[in-house]
């Protein structure tokens, strides 16, 4: 399997996610700095920044840590859906290409799995026209799945559509628990061995099921049935 592309066993309510959105879209978007990287309009609104305000969609922390935004605290679903990844989340962000406009190919620095760091898109609102290009592989996202992409290789997109494109866009840092989530979705280069880490195991359990969501609970009792199983 391609090491630049994944999709993630995670399947998201389009709807809840469209309701966050409509709370978000109250505020003002930020264009995006990379004004050399577009054409058209392309913003973006932190959930998660490093000063904590929803204006600073700068992605790499260079002074302080991340911390959520007052905007991600009014959305339940948002904050459920970042709370499913058993991982330090970095930048948190709702990225905006408008109709008609383009994200030119380019390159984003030590976002490669190998590399410790990883930016996932949870797509919330797009068209069929939309082209998006990682690695020279067309991708095609709909509402409420999850994707990986190496967006240190190139990667482009365009919207021929009518509508916008808008992506809940996450950064977060490589551990075991996404070792384990990387390796059971086929990533080539995900190393570890889930009978050698049983604690490692069993604190994922417990954290999936405190979260008691749909989709944890049912991790859950999957990672516990393959544990039961290692032990026999």
């Amino acid at each position: 399997m391609s090491t630049s592309v994944l999709k993630l066993p995670f399947t998201f309510s389009e709807d809840r996610l469209l309701q966050d959105l409509s709370i978000c879209e109250k505020e003002s978007y930020v264009p995006h700095f990379n004004t050399n990287d577009y054409e058209g309009t392309w913003t973006s609104i932190a959930l998660r920044s490093r000063d904590g305000e929803i204006e600073t969609i700068f992605a790499n922390s260079i002074e302080g840590e991340f911390q959520d935004t007052p905007l991600l605290k009014q959305c339940d679903y948002f904050r459920e859906v970042v709370d499913s990844f058993l991982c330090e989340k970095e930048s948190v962000r709702l990225l905006r290409l408008a109709p008609g406009s383009m994200i030119k190919e380019h390159t984003d620095y030590c976002l490669s799995y190998d590399e410790g760091f990883f930016r996932l898109h949870v797509p919330i609102q797009t068209n069929s026209k939309l082209e998006f290009y990682i690695d020279s592989e067309r991708v095609t996202m709909t509402p409420g799945e999850c994707w990986y992409g190496d967006f240190g290789k190139t990667h482009s997109v365009i919207n021929n559509g009518t509508t916008a494109r808008v992506h809940l866009v996450m950064d977060c840092v490589r551990n075991e628990w996404s070792d384990i989530l990387f390796e059971k979705a086929g990533y080539e280069s995900a190393k570890l061995s889930q009978k050698e880490n049983p604690e490692t195991q069993l604190k994922i359990i417990e954290a999936l099921e405190l979260l008691d969501t749909e989709f944890s609970r049912s991790e859950a009792h999957k990672l516990r049935s393959a544990l039961s199983a290692q032990k026999k």
